[in-house]
């Protein structure tokens, strides 16, 4: 396990700085958008602002990094199991919060409601990669030293 992570690691440091920081701004600034989005649905929110943080950089920036290269369906199903143990562990610490009656839950039922909200945002991970893509294409494409 230890070697595996490892050479995760080296893997996710090979990326250039330009790169990485081109996933924590995206990411960041969709995460704020996505709770503040949930919050004034009614719909989910985290426990805290700072969970954009730990969730979104610490958490999907690595994974999004790993899967970059895959293709979607790759992407989607690791991103599956990835969010299912984001959410599962999230409901379950209660550092997310569901709306009680929420839209969601009344369109799918309550006991689906964790289960669409992984399935929702496993697309994060190859609509992350490809909007990343091609933000950081669009402003370091034509500056090589930058990247």
């Amino acid at each position: 396990m230890y070697t595996l992570l490892s050479v995760k690691l080296k893997a996710l440091q090979k990326h250039p700085t330009t790169l990485l920081l081109t996933y924590v701004v995206v990411y960041f600034i969709w995460g704020l958008g996505m709770n503040e989005f949930g919050k004034f649905m009614e719909i989910a929110r985290f426990a805290n602002w700072w969970q954009v943080i730990t969730c979104y950089i610490l958490y999907m920036v690595p994974i999004s990094l790993l899967l970059r290269n895959k293709p979607f369906f790759d992407q989607y199903a690791y991103g599956l199991v990835a969010m299912g143990i984001l959410e599962f562990m999230g409901y379950w610490l209660q550092t997310s919060y569901a709306y009680p009656d929420n839209i969601l839950a009344q369109v799918f039922n309550p006991l689906n409601f964790s289960l669409g909200m992984a399935l929702f945002f496993a697309l994060y991970f190859p609509a992350g990669n490809w909007l990343v893509s091609k933000i950081y294409h669009m402003l370091f494409k034509n500056n090589p030293t930058l990247s």
